[in-house]
């Protein structure tokens, strides 16, 4: 009898496991640009996707939207460890997942979704205990490398005759912010150029100038007949972030 008492007793707590409901678990997920701040509405948000990792499951997806933060937080003071960088309405993700059991997800972020052509995908994964939210503080945060850049002139509408061409390009960090010559993201401290190929084989670079408005640049191309490809990159040699926009066209005769 003894003994039967001592088996129930360790089956107890088994029993209340497997019997009891989902517990509600909170989940934030916010994206910061490498270099910059929260990436959200500004840049059309961020597409977030949660997956259980072992089986794909999908457990919630959404979109990070809000601001893009507080600057001088983000970039202007020293982080030390525990400082929150976010504050109530930077750009965020959240969501309630009803768990059962601890489970290892993946959160995936693509974006930014205003910037289809320069869009990245980031991704990490971590366990989540039931009843143990991952919301403090700043939730998850995932960066995002990269700049936005995009190719204004549209090369590929118009029948072009041999001579020269003006490019004009786009060019942000991830979360929208602008980059000028000594702005805050400086464009005297980045590289940035057109990489001309003509039938397959680069022909030449040309840097790319401060057309005099905030985050647009520009280059004269001279080109003669051919069918050509303008590569624009951006590149900070500091941390290598790096962005690129390409596209085709036909110099006629």
């Amino acid at each position: 009898m003894r003994l039967l008492t001592c088996a129930l007793a360790l089956c107890a707590p088994l029993t209340f496991h497997a019997s009891a409901g989902a517990v509600p678990t909170e989940l934030t997920v916010r994206v910061i640009a490498k270099d910059g701040l929260f990436v959200g509405t500004m840049a059309g948000g961020v597409r977030i996707t949660v997956k259980d990792a072992e089986s794909g499951e999908l457990l919630a997806q959404g979109i990070a939207e809000g601001s893009v933060g507080n600057i001088g937080r983000i970039l202007k003071t020293d982080r030390r460890r525990g400082v929150r960088l976010s504050d109530a309405d930077s750009a965020r993700f959240t969501t309630v997942l009803d768990l059962t059991e601890p489970r290892r997800v993946v959160v995936e972020a693509f974006g930014p979704l205003a910037y289809p052509a320069s869009a990245n995908t980031v991704s990490a994964s971590q366990w989540l205990v039931p009843g143990k939210s991952v919301s403090d503080g700043d939730g998850w945060v995932l960066e995002m490398p990269g700049f936005f850049v995009e190719i204004d002139t549209p090369l590929q509408d118009e029948a072009l005759a041999k001579g020269t061409v003006d490019l004009s390009v786009h060019v942000t960090m991830m979360c929208g912010c602008p980059v000028m010559p000594g702005g805050l993201w400086d464009a005297d401290q980045y590289e940035m150029a057109v990489m001309l190929q003509r039938d397959g084989t680069l022909v030449g670079e040309e840097p790319l100038e401060y057309a005099g408005k905030q985050s647009q640049f520009k280059a004269t191309l001279a080109l003669e007949a051919g069918s050509y490809e303008a590569i624009v990159y951006a590149y900070d040699a500091a941390n290598g972030n790096t962005g690129v926009d390409r596209v085709s066209f036909t110099i006629t005769e």
